[in-house]
């Protein structure tokens, strides 16, 4: 465990009563997964083993259609802890911070810290590289946070030589899993499980000051690692599925659409595709054993009444569908996240919301429930509507955006890039029945699924004749969508390395 400064733990613990009035806003447990899609018993899928989500949707709304902004790590993330999107925050690649491009700008947690509330980080909310960065802030923004704790566990500090990967000596990039015989507690998650359930303890001493308690888990990343027993026995081998005839469907996409191949991942044997869906399967099992962990400390600590639960992933990930593995592409797959609001008093337990939603909707629904003064330029909208009424139509819409072409790595916009090639943009417009897409405007192809007859994406109709309506209009809607996601004087920030100061404490 790691704090920044141990004059933080005393002023949390020691000096709250004397500083602050009785407090009746309510707390935030923010839980955010990494790597996750909606392999969940919640969402229906029927090989899942994950009690403790499940439960936690029960008592709160299931959001059926929600989306990220970017599928990838670190875009999305700042994107969802801004409020803004990858356009705006000027972040479209990994190992950055959006201190580097807007650095007024006030993220989440911060405007909650602004408002009195104790704001604390444990694991990964902003961008580290897996499993390289755990134990450490990564690419944080202390800015964000008055207590931060990084602790390692034996993924991170003994088992990474027994680790099986598709690239020997490489785990985050590409698929790698393990099956460890120690127990939950000695694992990177189950230690932040333990941590969390310090600060819950801690809280209940002193109510005087409410809480925004965001907790990033690491699982079900790759490295696929976690206990032999009981995850991987929860999830055999042989029942683990695998996607057939992908070529057959594969010839009417654009090339762009399956640009997030990998030729390791291609080279699998069906013996590898099972054992790694299974240990992906065992690492959310895993990951679910822990969050009800900390949801249990949160009921026994008396906080479950008066504190806001959000569940969520920074994005979608695939498992073979459309000959894909891991994130970085725009179909249902990876654009498509869980997302679980609980807020006692506040919402419809059990609750299903079918209208499309964003991530970047979380920033404005927690500030809204909360009374908290939100910056003027968040790009979302309020989701407190819906969690009364999941029934309500919203705004109808979800964009997604990711990069092909070039390096990945690049941050400003994507251009005519040297010998990297031409860089483009895709978009993906998500309604409750179709999902648009069009790399570089149309001029790289376009995508139309209909989802009431296609759930999977098999079959692209936007070349169709008897589609192309369809097709115009949604091209329409797609364009308004995007100029939403643009900041108010229309020019994509950019990097300034000379911006972010990692040991700023409150930019």
């Amino acid at each position: 465990m790691a704090c920044r400064t141990g004059l933080i733990v005393a002023a949390l613990f020691l000096g709250w009563g004397v500083a602050h009035a009785a407090e009746t806003r309510p707390n935030v447990l923010f839980i955010v997964s990494d790597d996750l899609n909606c392999f969940l018993g919640c969402y229906g899928d029927p090989l899942a083993k994950t009690p403790n989500i499940d439960r936690l949707a029960a008592r709160g709304v299931r959001f059926e259609r929600a989306y990220c902004a970017f599928p990838l790590c670190g875009p999305n993330r700042n994107s969802f802890l801004t409020g803004l999107h990858p356009n705006s925050t000027g972040i479209h690649a990994n190992a950055r911070i959006f201190r580097q491009t807007i650095p007024a700008q006030v993220s989440m947690p911060q405007a909650f810290r602004l408002a009195g509330y104790f704001a604390a980080r444990i694991g990964k909310m902003y961008h580290y590289n897996v499993p390289d960065s755990v134990g450490t802030n990564g690419h944080d923004d202390p800015g964000s946070w008055e207590l931060e704790i990084n602790p390692a566990g034996c993924d991170r500090l003994e088992e990474e030589p027994q680790i099986f990967s598709l690239e020997p000596g490489k785990f985050g990039g590409t698929l790698s899993w393990y099956a460890s015989p120690k127990g939950d507690r000695a694992h990177t998650d189950g230690i932040m499980a333990d941590d969390a359930g310090w600060v819950l303890e801690r809280c209940t001493r002193d109510r005087s000051r409410p809480f925004f308690l965001a907790v990033g888990f690491y699982r079900p990343h790759t490295p696929y690692v976690a206990p032999k027993d009981p995850y991987f026995g929860l999830n055999p081998e042989a029942e683990m599925p695998l996607v057939t005839d992908v070529a057959g469907y594969q010839q009417d996409m654009p090339k762009a659409a399956l640009g997030s191949r990998k030729p390791e991942q291609d080279a699998m044997t069906d013996a590898q595709r099972r054992q790694a869906q299974q240990a992906y399967r065992a690492s959310i099992s895993f990951l679910d054993a822990q969050v009800g962990r900390v949801l249990d400390a949160l009921d026994k600590h008396g906080l479950a009444d008066d504190t806001i639960v959000v569940f969520t992933s920074d994005h979608g990930y695939h498992m073979g569908e459309h000959g894909l593995y891991q994130k970085m592409s725009l179909f249902e797959e990876s654009a498509r996240v869980p997302l679980l609001i609980a807020a006692p008093g506040r919402c419809r337990a059990g609750g299903v919301a079918q209208a499309p939603v964003s991530q970047v909707d979380l920033f404005p629904t927690l500030a809204a429930l909360c009374g908290v003064a939100a910056p003027t330029n968040l790009q979302g909208q309020s989701l407190v509507l819906l969690l009364a009424d999941p029934a309500a139509p919203g705004r109808g819409w979800a964009v997604t955006q990711v990069t092909r072409g070039g390096s990945h790595r690049r941050s400003a916009p994507p251009t005519e890039a040297g010998s990297k090639g031409k860089q483009f943009f895709g978009y993906s417009l998500r309604t409750p029945r179709w999902r648009y897409t069009e790399w570089d405007e149309g001029r790289e192809g376009r995508e139309l699924y209909d989802h009431a007859a296609d759930p999977k994406e098999l079959t692209n109709l936007a070349d169709l004749p008897a589609h192309s309506a369809t097709v115009a209009d949604l091209s329409k809607q797609l364009a308004a969508a995007v100029k939403t996601t643009l900041p108010a004087d229309g020019a994509v920030p950019e990097i300034k390395p000379g911006l972010w100061n990692p040991n700023l404490t409150n930019p």
